[in-house]
């Protein structure tokens, strides 16, 4: 049994070991965490999964960011613990975070990613979508959380600022 709950700031830094768990070393370079630098994860639906013994099994956060001048939610990162993948966690906790956005009022999710996984979340190429290089732009995904919400949406994207 898996409980899926709000992350709180007691579970931040085994949220963290789990990131550095399930990434390379150096996550912390990669271009999107300077979108995240003094920023705080949306709270609602940056989610931590715990198995029935209370250990973190799964997380994920989500992110504001701007994108030109629009908002934006910028998700990632999402991990799974390696005793619980290949169990759908991954793929429930992404579901339970954009549906929990959309019930909050977000129209746009984005992330840098591949593609193919991505797909079945309704996550899909965004053309004239910046990210901070370097980039790959083909790994810019973005998935409307209402009907257009990614129509004529270009620009660079940047950290928040409410």
């Amino acid at each position: 049994m898996i409980e899926v709950k709000p992350e709180t700031a007691n579970d931040w830094w085994e949220v963290e070991a789990l990131f550095d768990l399930c990434f390379a070393p150096g996550r912390e370079a990669l271009s999107s965490y300077r979108l995240r630098d003094d920023v705080d994860p949306v709270k609602e639906f940056s989610l931590v999964a715990r198995d029935e013994l209370g250990i973190l099994a799964g997380a994920i956060r989500f992110w504001p960011v701007h994108v030109g001048d629009h908002d934006s939610l910028l998700l990632g990162p999402v991990a799974v613990h390696p005793t619980h993948q290949g169990e759908g966690l991954g793929g429930f906790l992404i579901q339970e975070g954009l549906e929990a956005a959309a019930n909050h009022g977000w129209k746009r999710v984005m992330l840098v990613g591949d593609a193919p996984y991505y797909n079945r979340f309704g996550f899909e190429r965004l053309t004239g979508v910046e990210m901070p290089p370097p980039t790959n732009p083909d790994r810019v995904l973005g998935n409307a959380l209402q009907q257009g919400a990614w129509d004529g949406v270009v620009g660079v994207v940047t950290r928040w600022s409410a």
